[in-house]
């Protein structure tokens, strides 16, 4: 009798890494490297690599991310991990990368998913409290 799947070595769908590092430091870098690790961990998937653009630029089309669309042509690349859609730049840049991503039909994961806006709840009131005060006394004959 064969060992289940969950008991058995088998790699989850390509995904390829996609970092944004402008000044950013030695230790930052490694923790988010290992924050896109312990995503695809425990998502199943397997991080085939990741890129990096280290440049502040206003085009979208840097020599990293020219390399993740050159691989997510290749056969069997579900698609691409970040950490937040900033990491694929300033909005604009962003979107346009994001539009050529899914145009290759691979699929963005983010590691971290935008916040939801949240309106300020009402302050809370306290019931009210009766004070103590003159009492007024009805007279029962009419």
């Amino acid at each position: 009798m064969e060992a289940l799947t969950e008991h058995r070595p088998v790699n989850g769908p390509v995904v390829y890494g996609f970092l944004r590092l402008v000044r950013v430091s030695a230790a930052r870098q490694s923790a988010l490297r290992a924050s896109l690790a312990e995503y695809c961990r425990t998502h199943e998937l397997q991080l085939s690599g990741v890129f990096t653009d280290r440049p502040a630029t206003s085009d979208p089309t840097s020599a990293a991310f020219t390399g993740l669309l050159d691989v997510l042509a290749l056969p069997d690349v579900y698609g691409v991990i970040a950490p937040a859609l900033s990491h694929l730049g300033p909005k604009p840049i962003a979107a346009e990368r994001t539009r050529r991503i899914e145009a290759t039909g691979a699929r963005l994961l983010l590691a971290r998913q935008p916040r939801a806006i949240t309106r300020p709840s009402a302050p809370r009131r306290e019931p009210a409290q009766r004070r103590p005060g003159p009492v007024r006394v009805l007279d029962a004959e009419s």
